[in-house]
């Protein structure tokens, strides 16, 4: 591979289609093997990582289902979802000398965990590499602190899912140079998504104003205001949702939505965004929603 696309000293003014990335994907799960579908379908060469091989399979048997539907679909012809496939390989170590131009971190939503595999990622990859993470909460300074490269740590927050929906969150650290948010706000436009610009506050744009609204749904059930059923009609056919609320929470995961508020319950110190004791009482249980088949709902 020749030069990489992103440079320290100078960001190229765009991304084309010409220029094949090659985009390092750590997290194999719902959101990384969706961000790693995006990036083989714009043509860029995708190395997905996670904790083990049995870990990647699951995530490419993912993508394979997504493939398939859009075949159904005839959204893709068959030459065109056999490229897209082979676009993907699987990367089980981080090592040094890899060739990475942009890394993006899809791992759960943990702070120490994400503060690890950044400072893993700055020492094994080139120096001119982007580290970017799909946090939907996570301070990016805070990440960006854990590596010497504060200034090519940028958030690209991918709504869920990620095939589907068109918005990626932007998300500039304190020490984010323009550089970097420009390059990176041309690769999500490469995505062909919509980039939007955030400051780094917790929860950012979207999670600020939706997860106190599922939790207080949450609040609402464990009340015995209504059941599961007529507070997601209510929210479905009143407001125009296209999902409601408990069932949403369900979709992202419970434990995703308590690692999201307490986010927002320690970085902004609101008691209106303390978690809903229910809430942590289903997590605790394990009812985690879609994903382990029982949450407000029950999935076969």
């Amino acid at each position: 591979m020749g030069r990489p696309f992103f440079v320290r000293d100078h960001y190229s003014a765009c991304v084309n289609k010409s220029h094949v990335m090659r985009v390092l994907v750590l997290g194999a799960g719902q959101m990384g093997s969706g961000i790693a579908y995006v990036c083989a379908a714009a043509g860029h060469t995708v190395l997905l990582n996670d904790i083990d091989a049995a870990a990647i399979e699951r995530g490419r048997a993912s993508i394979g289902r997504t493939l398939e539907r859009q075949l159904e679909k005839k959204r893709l012809s068959e030459p065109q979802a056999r490229a897209i496939e082979a676009h993907i390989g699987a990367q089980l170590l981080i090592s040094k000398g890899m060739e990475v131009d942009i890394a993006i971190e899809a791992a759960s939503e943990d702070t120490g965990l994400k503060q690890r595999l950044f400072a893993n990622l700055d020492a094994a990859l080139p120096p001119a590499a982007i580290l970017a993470s799909n946090t939907s909460s996570i301070s990016i300074t805070l990440l960006g602190a854990a590596t010497r490269r504060p200034d090519q740590v940028i958030g690209m927050h991918f709504m869920n899912p990620v095939p589907v929906m068109k918005l990626v969150e932007v998300i500039r650290g304190l020490a984010t140079s323009d550089h970097t948010f420009e390059a990176t706000k041309r690769f999500v436009k490469e995505l062909d998504k919509i980039p939007v610009e955030v400051n780094d506050y917790p929860g950012f744009v979207s999670n600020r104003i939706l997860m106190p609204m599922l939790n207080e749904a949450f609040f609402a059930y464990m009340e015995g205001v209504a059941s599961a059923e007529a507070i997601d009609t209510v929210v479905k056919l009143g407001m125009n949702h296209p999902m409601g609320p408990l069932e949403l929470a369900d979709f992202i995961g419970l434990d995703t939505c308590l690692a999201i508020m307490e986010v927002l319950h320690d970085g902004l110190g609101d008691s209106k965004y303390r978690p809903c004791p229910l809430l942590r009482k289903m997590v605790a249980a394990g009812y985690l929603g879609k994903k382990t088949g029982r949450g407000f709902f029950t999935y076969s």
